[in-house]
């Protein structure tokens, strides 16, 4: 006898419902960029079209940065946090391996007993927040589920370094998923090419970073207590050339790829938020889709810089901010970075 087991209902669709960020007040323009490394605000403004970057004070956490997004979102979307089913939350720079970020923020926001998770993807950290909560939503698992994307990148860079810190911002971005009668997210696409997963990534690991300072304990040098901290904690690198010209030229493919999935053409578009990671990568793909001139195109990166997992929540909620009117509009939205992983779908704004 087979016994038969209980499913949840699953709904007609979901939707965005409501959107937050958190922008830390500290504001760096490109002339104290240029003490760090031998530059100039005219060529970083030429090379990435960023004028400023955000960087949160050392008693900010990365948590502390995401309840200030979620708040915000809960409060747009007129739910509390004890309605929350699920808490994702997207980050590559929470200082502990474990436990993560989500399970605390879910205590704070008085979501408990709420299923809470981290998601490791860098730059597409909060497309893949948006597909997971989609299906979430959508099958019956959660009523609502917040993501966040969050980032304080700022622990892990050199200020010294050329070829990825001085593009580096912090903030966090927050987003409500909820039912609805028709569908207001398209299919995610998904997806990564670990054949380059040294193109952006940290130069040392933990491990590293702690053996080298047992080393220096063990001969009570100074210099090399100083090497130690300098040389092995992990801090981020990139090979730009390489970056670049992949997401220049696939991601582009992806983003149509969202198109297609969602059954519409760049026509429909009300808006365009791409991960903000320079602004000519943006140009290019802006180029490559076609997308006619009635789309807006989320630029945040001039004065946020690139917040990786919060690039795009950030980008998609000052977009709203400036023209309301988009409201309820089609955003197609793009997040690649690290790994190398992609994701990208369309939504309904709220």
């Amino acid at each position: 006898m087979t016994v038969a087991l209980n499913q949840p209902t699953a709904v007609a669709g979901t939707r965005v419902m409501g959107l937050g960020a958190y922008r830390p007040e500290l504001v760096i323009d490109n002339e104290q960029i240029c003490q760090w490394i031998d530059s100039s605000d005219e060529w970083i403004q030429k090379r990435t079209g960023i004028k400023t970057r955000r960087r949160a004070p050392r008693d900010v956490s990365v948590v502390d940065m995401a309840e200030g997004a979620a708040r915000e979102a809960l409060e747009h979307a007129g739910i509390s946090g004890d309605q929350l089913g699920g808490v994702i939350l997207a980050t590559v720079t929470h200082p502990y391996a474990t436990p993560s970020a989500a399970a605390d923020l879910a205590h704070r926001l008085g979501a408990t007993p709420a299923a809470a998770f981290d998601i490791s993807a860098a730059c597409a950290g909060y497309c893949y927040g948006i597909g997971q909560a989609d299906a979430m939503v959508r099958s019956g698992l959660s009523s609502y589920v917040l993501v966040v994307g969050v980032e304080k990148l700022s622990d892990f860079i050199d200020n010294h370094e050329r070829t990825i810190s001085f593009l580096l911002g912090d903030g966090a971005g927050a987003a409500i998923i909820g039912p609805a009668e028709a569908p207001g997210i398209s299919p995610s696409i998904l997806g990564s090419n670990g054949e380059k997963w040294e193109a952006v990534a940290m130069d040392s690991t933990l491990l590293n970073f702690r053996d080298a300072l047992a080393r220096a304990r063990e001969t009570q040098d100074a210099t090399e207590l100083l090497d130690a901290e300098n040389r092995y904690w992990p801090t981020l690198r990139q090979d730009g050339p390489t970056v670049f010209r992949w997401a220049v030229w696939e991601m582009a493919k992806v983003a149509q790829q969202a198109l297609d999935a969602a059954g519409i053409t760049a026509e429909d578009l009300v808006a365009f938020v791409p991960h903000q990671a320079n602004m000519r990568i943006i140009d290019e793909m802006v180029k490559q889709l076609k997308l006619p001139e009635h789309v807006m195109v989320g630029r945040d990166i001039v004065d946020a810089g690139n917040t990786s997992a919060a690039s795009i929540p950030l980008a998609m909620h000052r977009l709203l901010k400036e023209n309301p009117e988009l409201s309820g509009g089609l955003a197609l939205q793009i997040g690649f970075g690290a790994g190398l992983v992609y994701g990208a779908q369309v939504i309904r704004l709220p």
